[in-house]
């Protein structure tokens, strides 16, 4: 989770599009150009481990949008995939 928020912080899409899920990931992903990603708080965290196939974080990541502050709240559901963790999809 960490490393997918460092992404969108950076504007890395390439890595985002790899770390997503192929069932459920865009065939476009365009990061919003307006938003400044300022921190980010996990929140909760379900399964994950090592031994686990599938896992959740729950996160609020904080950012600024034209001025303004913001929070994107969800929890994000990861799955492991050939030994890598990818994201899977989110609920809000």
């Amino acid at each position: 989770m960490r490393a997918r928020y460092a992404a969108f912080v950076v504007g890395d899409d390439r890595y985002l599009f790899r770390t997503w899920h192929p069932r459920t990931r865009p065939d476009d992903l365009t990061l919003p150009a307006d938003r400044t990603w300022t921190s980010l708080d996990v929140l909760a965290t379900t399964a994950g481990r090592p031994d686990d196939s599938d896992g959740a974080v729950e996160f609020a990541a904080h950012y600024v949008a034209d001025g303004r502050p913001g929070v994107q709240h969800e929890e994000s559901r990861f799955e492991r995939r050939r030994g890598v963790w990818v994201y899977v999809d989110a609920q809000r």
